[in-house]
């Protein structure tokens, strides 16, 4: 096991060394833009990159260097996906601390945006859980960056500016102790107030391991709780047949095993397999075993993403539409409000309701505007809906609702803000303090035009 270790970081020191020695080789013979190329990515934005933008090849950044179930951490790679983590830590009878919902998330993705699951009530953000790491600059250096270290600074601003003051290749991640099976009890609800209350109740009395929920109408609301367990009468499997989701209705009480818990969610994207046709039970049936999951899933939409002239057939095809595809965090005492505002003027359904709050009050993200005292209920949309509208009139309207309700919204997908709009909600002073330090030649791209304009 130690010789397997000591590989592990042998190889992970030879890669950076590798890298490192590339871009400083290419930051000498030109100025060109600089950019990721690797295998897997969950971003949904269009991709309107320069062609002269030089790409680093960190593909092989992907491996889990070492596992510590005495001191519950592990050393990863920034581009192993969750799927590979999980996989190594159950070995082990452990678990991340959070783990985002689908397979193709990468641990250095979920850092540098806003990863969340099911356990982000108790243990707040991807990037809360996240203990050191090693960042790649754009002048060919690495740094190693944790709370207390020369380089804290940067450790705070990393999480939630996308790659765009420096490149995570290897992260540390606090582990928790996991059990064979999660016993899962849904909570049904027929009005909003109770609904919400009662996630805030659950939240704030801590006791449970997870806690999501989901809203299918304003009278059919569920929330589940998620709780290890030793032994199961039963487990269900939503892998192939089955449709998770649909599942929350119908039942009170269910059992999984702890893998399919945590991957619940893969093989719908939620419940976005519907798009792809994929839970027609024929469909299913026969494409299922290759077809389920976000990996193909993922390649579909980035396909579509990249070739816009396919995505204006379709709207001649089926007729004008608007991509909705966000994940907006609104304090819970406005959630009942944001709540009615969608229902009336959005109107997608079902919507993924994830619960989180700050790990730490004494911690200080600077790019990531929670308050640290409040609970955030994440509301969780991905659909496309008719539209007469200019492009990105709903998307703009969900942005104005979220701040004025005092949310934030995941900066994944699409956003519409104004960069004077888009500065307001994040330090802009900070953000150029922290570029101009670790990125002085702005060979990275900077966060407005990434967030805005830029994949």
């Amino acid at each position: 096991m130690e010789t397997t270790v000591q590989e592990n970081q042998k190889q992970y020191q030879e890669k950076k060394d590798r890298l490192a020695k590339g871009l400083q080789s290419l930051q000498q013979s030109d100025h060109h833009k600089i950019r990721l190329e690797k295998n897997t990515s969950n971003l949904f934005r269009p991709k309107t990159r320069g062609s002269k933008d030089k790409a680093l090849n960190v593909k092989d950044f992907n491996s889990v260097i070492s596992v510590d179930k005495e001191n519950l951490s592990a050393e990863v790679e920034g581009m192993t996906t969750y799927e590979q983590l999980v996989n190594e830590t159950l070995k082990y009878s452990c678990l991340p601390t959070v783990v985002p919902e689908l397979k193709t998330i990468t641990v250095g993705g979920a850092l540098s945006g806003c990863g969340i699951e099911s356990s982000s009530f108790r243990y707040g953000l991807v990037h809360e859980t996240i203990q050191d790491l090693d960042i790649l600059l754009s002048n060919g250096s690495v740094v190693n960056c944790n709370p207390s270290n020369e380089h804290r600074e940067l450790f705070y601003a990393f999480p939630n500016t996308f790659g765009t003051l420096g490149y995570a290749l290897k992260v540390t991640v606090k582990l928790i102790p996991a059990k064979p099976f999660v016993k899962l009890t849904h909570l049904h609800f027929t009005d909003p107030k109770s609904f919400f209350s009662s996630i805030e109740s659950l939240c704030l009395e801590g006791s449970q391991n997870y806690i999501e929920g989901v809203i299918f109408d304003q009278n059919d609301m569920v929330i589940t709780i998620g709780e290890f367990v030793d032994e199961a009468p039963w487990v269900s499997n939503y892998r192939y047949r089955e449709i998770y989701y649909r599942s929350l209705q119908k039942r009170e009480t269910d059992y999984l095993t702890t893998l399919d818990y945590i991957w619940r969610w893969d093989p719908d994207w939620f419940w976005c397999s519907d798009v792809f046709f994929m839970q027609n039970p024929l469909m299913r049936m026969l494409f299922g075993k290759w077809m389920l999951g976000s990996e193909q899933y993922g390649k579909i939409m980035h396909f579509l993403n990249r070739h816009p002239q396919l995505r204006s057939t379709l709207d001649n095809l089926y007729g004008k539409q608007e991509s909705i595809i966000q994940d907006t965090s609104i304090p819970v005492h406005q959630s009942e409000k944001f709540y009615e505002f969608f229902r009336e003027d959005i109107g997608i359904k079902p919507i993924w309701i994830c619960p989180t709050k700050a790990y730490s009050k004494n911690k200080h993200y600077d790019f990531c505007p929670m308050d640290p005292s409040t609970l955030y209920l994440d509301f969780g949309f991905w659909k496309s809906i008719p539209t007469s509208h200019e492009e990105g009139y709903y998307n703009r309207m969900i942005e104005k609702m979220t701040t004025h309700l005092g949310g934030f919204k995941s900066l994944y997908s699409s956003s519409y803000y104004t960069e004077e709009e888009f500065w307001s909600l994040y330090n802009h002073q900070k953000y150029e303090q922290i570029k101009n330090q670790y990125d002085p030649q702005h060979r990275l791209r900077g966060l407005y035009e990434k967030c805005t304009t830029k994949g």
